[in-house]
């Protein structure tokens, strides 16, 4: 699976996750540090990353253009890097069944 952490994930959660998802990217690995949310969008969409954000403007963009990308949008406030890696591994059935 492919994942595409938005800006607002910091990338440490990348290393506590690896097992489950190896190919998973932050948007600063890529270059793409704050850019616009559709800039995030097209690129996300071209090399078939699913992006992972707190950010609901992906939601809208998603209801507006469809998919792909796909989004996991993580609506539970603030969260520490550790229980968002805890969340991603605990549900990495229900992501994969998802994507």
């Amino acid at each position: 699976m492919k994942l595409l952490f938005d800006q607002n994930i910091s990338f440490r959660v990348l290393s506590q996750i690896e097992s489950q998802y190896p190919i998973a990217k932050q948007v600063r690995m890529l270059g793409l540090y704050n850019l616009k949310d559709k800039e995030i969008w097209e690129y996300a969409k071209k090399h078939r990353y699913i992006i992972v954000t707190f950010d609901g403007d992906f939601y809208e963009l998603s209801n507006y253009y469809g998919h792909p990308p796909k989004i996991i949008w993580l609506r539970m406030g603030n969260m520490s890097t550790e229980k968002i890696a805890e969340l991603l591994i605990y549900r990495f059935s229900l992501i994969e069944e998802f994507i």
